[in-house]
């Protein structure tokens, strides 16, 4: 086998782990050799090779070493494993406390012809409790002849209180460029001939495991016929392959979902299981994520960088990706409890071909905010013509009932009026212009009638906010200063339901005057309280200088313009003058 003859036999052959191979050699070197330590790591990393490296090290006629000669007894006996001084046990099948027993009767001997007695233990943390409470004081006070080395792909499951005990190396996954050059290294020792999409589609299924990538290769060299390709791969090992990826991507992206669907069936039909094609689209998307994104590093991306059309890489952006890829992933958790998991995937190759008309939220995000900046600067076509028009409306001076935008070239055309905008908002039409546009037309800011605003703001705030529809009913008449409008409420309460509503106001004036006003609520000032006067019936809508006490049902039916359903009246005290509150009516 390929991994049993590539194994490294030194430090130097170590590839991929330089911080335990530098940190074993300085101690080594120093003389500094620990009485135990602990290979830490996934599978296939090199714990157990390099437990027999240092091994080697260790008791090399010429050590301790850290470059052993490998010719001497002791190197040659190790490295055919038949050693008396170095035991390799396995963890796994040697879990009990009468295995460790013995162990703790043999320490006692020293070594038959070596400088060390050493105990490589794989697997460690298969051990059981009492087994790590049974070696643990043999571990903390051994004799200075023995070395224990543990190795172990569970770390969490080992006791802490053998981690105390030991030093500990953690080893790493190798990366795709070493396992493609090992590889390469491999077929050249063999006299091989490998391609190097083909090595780097090994290196990337062995996950950063290099005795995976060696079994693999293995596998792959039986049926290459003295060449590996990545043809020859997809037709024996079932593989999707870039080549029939990219040109269903280009019939996606392109928007043929008949091409598309079709070629999902050939390829489907060649015998690829529809889980190995969701993984391989999923690793081709990613892939097609990465290089739009800038990165074209192999490594990273998994092919050649000339595996991915150009057709496809423009026509994708990061977001249409992400969404493909997050569809993707959704399709792979969903086909195990799916009536037909090949239904699931041409579901998810459909949508795909629907990509184009994905538009991201940030991008519609930006076109609106254009299209009001636009709308708001008079650039839009029919803005001028818009904007005439809320004119108009705010200032009566049309009757028409429809609005009617002109074209570019044509002059705006007085379209709607008032009333029109805010139905029930009706001027009567003998009364004077002054009494019809109020007090403060004087007032008027870029042709903005606060008039004609109130009321077209009372129209749309309606229903849904009766408290601040009632506050802004009863409020003094209103006034544009500069880019603030003024609204002078009856009282405090008013005005603070006013401010607390100030963004709601501002953005409906924007709507109705197509210009940007801050509201400014004022509270108007409580005038003195003078003596009682005769009252009458069309003055009984104000309880200002009222001597008796307060009702609060009147003040309930005050705010929501409501009137009692019945049951007992509370008396006001002042006899047949009760106010037509008082008598269940609207004071407004």
């Amino acid at each position: 086998m390929t991994a049993t003859r590539k194994r490294p036999q030194t430090f130097d052959d170590l590839a991929g782990q330089d911080f335990v191979s530098t940190t074993l050699r300085a101690s080594i070197a120093s003389g500094r050799i620990a009485h135990a330590y602990l290979f830490s790591g996934p599978r296939g990393c090199g714990k157990t090779s390099t437990a027999r490296i240092l091994a080697r090290s260790l008791n090399c006629e010429k050590g301790p070493t850290d470059k052993p000669c490998g010719v001497c007894d002791s190197c040659t006996s190790i490295a055919r494993g038949s050693s008396l001084d170095v035991i390799e046990i396995d963890g796994a099948s040697n879990t009990s406390v009468e295995n460790v027993r013995q162990i703790k009767d043999e320490v006692l001997f020293p070594p038959n012809s070596s400088k060390y007695k050493i105990y490589i233990i794989d697997e460690v943390h298969m051990l059981s409790n009492s087994a790590f409470n049974a070696l643990l004081k043999t571990i903390e006070e051994p004799p200075p002849y023995i070395v224990f080395m543990f190795a172990t792909t569970e770390l969490h499951k080992v006791p802490a209180t053998i981690k105390s005990r030991c030093q500990q190396f953690n080893f790493r996954l190798f990366s795709l460029d070493v396992i493609r050059d090992l590889l390469r290294s491999a077929a050249q020792d063999i006299a091989v001939e490998a391609d190097d999409e083909a090595l780097l589609w090994i290196a990337r299924e062995a996950t950063g495991s290099m005795r995976d990538a060696y079994t693999l290769f293995d596998q792959v060299a039986s049926f290459s016929e003295g060449r590996i390709t990545a043809a020859k791969i997809r037709d024996k090992l079932g593989l999707v392959g870039s080549e029939r990826l990219g040109a269903l991507m280009s019939l996606a992206v392109a928007g043929n979902r008949k091409g598309a669907l079709e070629m999902l069936d050939a390829i489907l039909a060649s015998g690829v299981s529809v889980e190995q094609f969701a993984s391989d689209l999923v690793s081709y998307a990613r892939s097609l994520l990465f290089i739009t994104s800038g990165v074209e590093k192999e490594a990273l991306l998994g092919a050649p960088r000339a595996s991915f059309p150009e057709d496809i890489v423009s026509g994708l952006d990061a977001p249409r990706l992400e969404r493909i890829l997050a569809g993707l992933f959704d399709l792979y958790r969903d086909m195990r409890y799916s009536v037909n998991p090949r239904w699931e995937l041409e579901l998810a190759v459909s949508r795909i071909c629907a990509i184009g008309d994905f538009v991201a939220p940030s991008e519609l995000a930006r076109t609106i905010r254009a299209m009001k900046t636009a709308i708001v600067d008079g650039q839009a076509p029919g803005s001028f013509a818009v904007g005439s028009a809320i004119g108009s409306v705010l200032h009566g001076t049309s009757s028409a009932a429809t609005l009617h935008v002109p074209a570019r070239d044509e002059k705006p055309v007085a379209p709607v009026s008032v009333a029109a905008v805010s139905p029930g908002m009706q001027s009567e039409p003998d009364a004077p212009e002054s009494e019809a546009r109020g007090a403060s037309g004087a007032d008027r800011d870029d042709g903005i009638d606060p008039v004609a605003l109130k009321a077209a703001l009372l129209a749309a705030v309606g229903q849904k906010r009766v408290v601040l529809s009632t506050c802004l009913e009863r409020s003094g008449p209103w006034t544009i200063e500069g880019d603030k409008l003024v609204i002078p409420c009856l009282n405090g309460y008013d005005a603070g339901a006013v401010l607390a509503e100030t963004g709601l106001l501002a953005k409906r004036v924007m709507e109705i005057a197509g210009r940007s006003l801050r509201i400014e609520p004022r509270a108007a000032e409580v005038a003195p309280r003078q003596a009682p006067a005769a009252r009458s019936d069309d003055d009984d809508d104000s309880d200002d200088g009222d001597d008796g006490p307060a009702d609060p049902v009147g003040i309930v039916e005050k705010v929501f313009r409501g009137k009692r359903s019945g049951g007992a009246r509370p008396s006001s005290g002042r006899g047949e003058q009760a106010t037509e509150t008082e008598r269940g009516e609207s004071w407004i």
